[in-house]
């Protein structure tokens, strides 16, 4: 399975209508905790060659920087699922490039927790300030099913916490139980679930024939609900834009954001780009501009929390 083909279609009835915001609605500050970055030339992504053809381009610091041109960004950088040789080169580019904080300012770098050599790789870069937090995405086929739940995964989320690094939960939006027992057996860890859970938006709007949502709205909820009340666990309102349909406006995003919102509480979310995989869906800008106005309506500390507060508080920047 493809790391970006595994959330269903989107649809839904309009009922914001006109999204498109002047520039002084926009936030004055914002941390993006989820900037990729890649340069074929530098580095491999095997699945990068089922993906189409819109990411197959180089997409390095350079066109970060055009891509949030008048946009006041700093970000974290997220991995990108290099070939596995290619793990360590990857962790030298992105501190590198957090030293320089141009704009970046940290680095959640790949692992393999519960394989072999895990331990080592930790003990290589554990002492690197500029690295904040891991990941693994845990929706492809080498991350099955249960994978989390195994012991040897476990007792690698439990040395993560030990070294105070975080873990990202990216996966199936079918699985964020496994989630909840994972979170649930590394109290001293602390987590990031990415892109709201992964939830099939379809879910909300009557299914398409033949395509059926992957879950119902109310299933993948009450799975949020469960997450939420684990205190060393945090959301991460990024993705959904990805599965923006064209002509689409907010209101196709806004009932998963809005819930992950309510159930996490506006201390426990951070906003995440999710550039350059959201241009499958639209522009950065676009997404922050529709972001922006899904959230018009709540306190202005709650949106500055959600988009720099907490971020700077959870990575320490």
């Amino acid at each position: 399975m493809q790391r970006r083909t595994f959330l269903g279609s989107l649809l839904a009835t309009p009922c914001i209508l006109n999204w498109s915001l002047a520039a002084d609605a926009l936030p004055k500050r914002i941390i993006d905790t989820h900037q990729h970055l890649w340069d074929l030339k530098r580095q491999r992504l095997p699945w990068l060659s089922g993906a189409p053809e819109i990411l197959r381009n180089r997409f390095d610091l350079e066109e970060y920087r055009t891509a949030t041109s008048g946009l006041p960004v700093e970000a974290i950088y997220m991995e990108v699922d290099v070939h596995d040789e290619d793990l360590d080169s990857e962790v030298a580019y992105v501190v590198k490039a957090s030293q320089e904080r141009n704009p970046t300012r940290g680095a959640v770098i790949g692992g393999r927790p519960g394989g072999p050599g895990f331990n080592d790789y930790l003990q290589r870069h554990k002492a690197n300030s500029e690295i904040k937090g891991l990941r693994r995405v845990l929706h492809t086929d080498a991350t099955p099913p249960g994978t989390c739940r195994q012991p040897a995964f476990i007792k690698d989320m439990q040395r993560l916490g030990e070294i105070g690094w975080s873990f990202d939960l990216c996966m199936r939006p079918t699985e964020l139980d496994d989630a909840e027992h994972l979170v649930g057996q590394c109290p001293g860890t602390r987590f990031v679930l990415d892109h709201c859970g992964n939830p099939d938006l379809q879910a909300w709007q009557p299914a398409v024939a033949g395509k059926p949502p992957k879950h119902t709205a109310n299933e993948w909820m009450q799975s949020i609900d469960r997450l939420a009340k684990r205190p060393n666990v945090i959301c991460k309102i990024s993705g959904v834009i990805a599965n923006l349909p064209q002509g689409a406006g907010p209101e196709y995003l806004a009932p998963a954001i809005n819930h992950c919102l309510n159930s996490f509480g506006p201390d426990r979310v951070v906003f995440g780009g999710d550039w350059p995989v959201c241009l499958l869906g639209a522009p950065l800008k676009t997404w922050i501009e529709m972001l922006t106005q899904i959230i018009a309506s709540r306190p202005e500390q709650e949106r500055d929390k959600l988009w720099w507060r907490n971020a700077a508080s959870f990575y320490r920047v």
